[in-house]
């Protein structure tokens, strides 16, 4: 079970006559990872009430992944149009933002409404319930004047939520989340952003390509600061390129609103100016409302531990992102296979011989949507020696490759392998260029299964592609 700070508190005994209906599972939180949860536990049988607040599905095709992906495949578009002087002839460009807006309104998400997403849920056999869950004792739930309880168990999904920075001035003015830039209907003339991370790259990138005049501000040494500071140094001189701003290592001290805009006061003496501002400075989980001290969980914890079953307590999982395993769809789905897997085993439905599933995140895929994009698993060379391996380097730059240099103008990227030398087995890489991500896949599976590295060495890599930049990469490893 996983390990959790107890705390002792008085606990209100809910009568018999006080709960509303019985269910085997009770899922809180509909996001990617609970409305997985839900629909599979629905669809094997099993009676499940599905609690959301806000919207089916959760952050993800709404207000993260797949509209920010959207609004990323235009501005790329734009991007390649303008390479055209260099390759093939004269292109002219004129963004057009009100293409992007609709795309996200009418065909991603249905104008932010969830109802085919409830559909599928109740189709399945499912109650859904709209407001907040709260545990109320051990298998209870409320919500509203309801209380469920389940014979099987909980399931907790509810996510995060943006991480608002205590900088002076910043409470009470119209600032952008995440949510906010999806939402957007017309671009601003310009646009201050507070984070480099993975959401402030992208969108800073987006935004500056439609001709939006953007200034980043990174607290940090670098942005991009989990990742390798290969990746942060070539997505920070593309940001540059585009025309963004870049301020790292300077804090925001101080932010004033007019009216009409935004001044940003920066710890190194320069100033900011936006007609909006855009937060993107993390996400945090929030427990204080989940109820989690009625069941002896401290609720002050920035994170829901679980087991590698995603148990957090007896007869209670946890999937997604108030995990704390990263605000990433894939792994809030990777976890829910493993949930509905021991739940139904304790729910008897599965053949109860077998070990089940067991979460493993030493290969856990991650990829920032910039260009060029980065894709990354397992362990970054820091986090490598930090550990004590042995580590050995593998590195080459996806221009010297034959594809990178057919490739030409936007070929910016490179091969970066981490292996532990007395294992002879890769613990992490890095992919960077036009298709990072989708040369990930090949290292992501060297990573998680484990292949030797000499292996990888002897294999066939097709001519010429830019996963070839991974042979390039073995052979330096081997030297």
């Amino acid at each position: 079970m996983a390990e959790q700070h107890r705390t002792h508190v008085e606990i209100d005994e809910i009568a018999p006559t006080d709960v509303t209906a019985d269910a085997d599972v009770v899922v809180v939180g509909l996001g990617v990872g609970g409305e997985e949860t839900a629909n599979r536990l629905a669809a094997a049988g099993l009676s499940v009430v599905g609690i959301e607040r806000n919207l089916v599905g959760g952050e993800c095709p709404f207000w993260g992944c797949v509209p920010s992906k959207i609004m990323i495949r235009a501005g790329n578009a734009l991007a390649e149009a303008r390479r055209v002087d260099h390759l093939a002839g004269q292109a002219r460009v004129e963004p057009d933002w009100s293409i992007v807006a609709k795309r996200i309104r009418e065909e991603a998400t249905a104008g932010w409404t969830d109802d085919a997403g409830v559909e599928r849920f109740t189709s399945k056999g499912g109650r859904f319930v709209r407001g907040t869950g709260r545990l109320v004792g051990t298998g209870l739930v409320r919500v509203g004047d309801e209380t469920f309880r389940a014979r099987v168990g909980v399931v907790l999904g509810t996510g995060t939520t943006p991480v608002i920075p205590p900088v002076p001035g910043l409470a009470g003015t119209p600032y952008w989340t995440n949510r906010e830039a999806m939402e957007l209907a017309e671009l601003p003339g310009s646009l201050v952003i507070l984070g480099g991370g993975a959401i402030g790259a992208e969108l800073a990138q987006v935004f500056a390509r439609f001709g939006v005049r953007v200034g980043m501000v990174e607290a940090g040494e670098r942005v991009l600061a989990l990742e390798e500071p290969e990746s942060s140094e070539r997505v920070a001189a593309a940001l540059r390129a585009d025309g963004v701003t870049v301020h790292t290592g300077a804090r925001a001290e101080r932010v004033e609103y007019d009216g009409s805009g935004f001044t940003v006061h920066l710890s190194d003496g320069d100033r900011l100016r936006g007609e909006r501002l855009l937060v993107a400075t993390g996400r945090r989980a929030v427990l204080d409302t989940l109820g989690l001290e009625t069941v002896g969980l401290d609720p002050t914890r920035r994170f829901v531990a679980t087991d590698d079953r995603m148990r957090v307590a007896d007869g209670i999982w946890a999937v997604g992102d108030l995990t704390g395993h990263g605000a990433f769809t894939h792994v809030a789905m990777y976890q829910a296979g493993i949930a509905i897997d021991d739940i139904l085993r304790r729910a008897g439905v599965h053949d109860t011989a077998g070990d089940g599933r067991r979460a493993d995140y030493r290969a856990l895929p991650r990829v920032t949507f910039t260009d060029p994009e980065v894709g990354a698993v397992g362990l970054t060379e820091r986090q490598a020696r930090d550990r004590g391996l042995n580590v050995q380097v593998g590195f080459t730059p996806l221009s010297e490759s034959s594809r990178g240099w057919i490739h030409q103008v936007g070929d910016e990227g490179f091969v970066k392998l981490v292996a532990d030398a007395d294992r002879g087995v890769l613990v992490g890489a890095t992919s960077a260029g036009p298709v990072g991500g989708e040369v990930l896949s090949a290292l992501a599976v060297a990573v998680h299964a484990e292949v030797p590295v000499t292996t990888l060495a002897g294999m066939i890599y097709a001519y010429p592609t830019f996963h070839r930049a991974i042979e390039t990469a073995v052979r330096a490893l081997l030297r």
